[in-house]
């Protein structure tokens, strides 16, 4: 049965998509099998699929089955994508146990897979309940300003919430370091500031920290994992090192 991540902070810019994205393709180059689910409107991870096809939109308001909407990607992750409608969900879904949408629909997608990995978008609201109400656990990056720290702090309040009404299992993953730059002062200073947070939070901070690169918005302009577009790069070698430790730490908790 599949292990779900989301992967989220209410402050959007933090390398949320970018992390989902890798963290995916990282596990499917281990052999693993993988289906990446873009929650966030804009679509940031689903732009070289086929958008004649059902979306995670169709999904959630229940016109197809996840199956009938998975794309399959030669030598990558399988993508359940989004489409700009998503932005639309808040308000077209009323129902009573909105909240579980996602969960309902993962039953017959679990088996097929070895982990599923969330975009969540950078906001409260129905898409980003619906993922961690489905997830076992959710992993937050955090780049090295303020706002991004709040944004972890406000996510806190979510699970919290989360934790007593619809998913009391959801764990928390740790903070993901991005964007970070070793010489920076306040990049030093906020990695400090992030230890602190995690401590209150009761979860940690991964050992490894993904160095700012301006490949990783090339290797998304092009529409490609970051380990097929420039496999010798920092940032894949950050990514390919956090993988590693997230497996690490998945395998001792188990």
């Amino acid at each position: 049965m599949a292990y779900v991540i989301s992967v989220g902070n209410q402050k959007g810019g933090v390398g949320k998509s970018t992390t989902a994205e890798a963290l995916a393709e990282g596990l499917f180059c281990k052999g693993n099998k993988v289906l990446l689910i873009d929650l966030d409107a804009q679509g940031n991870v689903s732009l070289a699929t086929e958008t004649e096809k059902p979306s995670a939109h169709d999904v959630l308001m229940r016109r197809c089955l996840a199956t009938d909407a998975i794309q399959t990607r030669e030598g990558r992750s399988d993508i359940l994508p989004a489409q700009n409608n998503l932005a639309r969900l808040d308000v077209e879904l009323m129902d009573t146990g909105k909240e579980y949408r996602l969960r309902e629909q993962l039953i017959s997608v679990l088996p097929l897979y070895d982990f599923i990995v969330v975009d969540t978008p950078p906001s409260l609201g129905i898409l980003t309940i619906n993922a961690l109400t489905a997830s076992h656990c959710v992993i937050m990056p955090a780049q090295a300003d303020v706002y991004s720290l709040q944004g972890i702090g406000q996510l806190a309040e979510t699970l919290r919430v989360i934790r007593a009404y619809t998913n009391p299992g959801l764990s928390l993953a740790g903070i993901l370091l991005t964007r970070h730059n070793a010489r920076s002062v306040l990049s030093r200073d906020m990695a400090e500031a992030a230890h602190e947070t995690a401590e209150q939070m009761g979860t940690f901070v991964y050992r490894t920290v993904i160095r700012e690169a301006v490949v990783l918005k090339e290797a998304q302009a092009c529409q490609q994992p970051i380990y097929q577009y420039a496999p010798k790069s920092n940032a894949a070698a950050d990514y390919a090192a956090f993988t590693e430790e997230f497996l690490e730490r998945c395998n001792q908790n188990v």
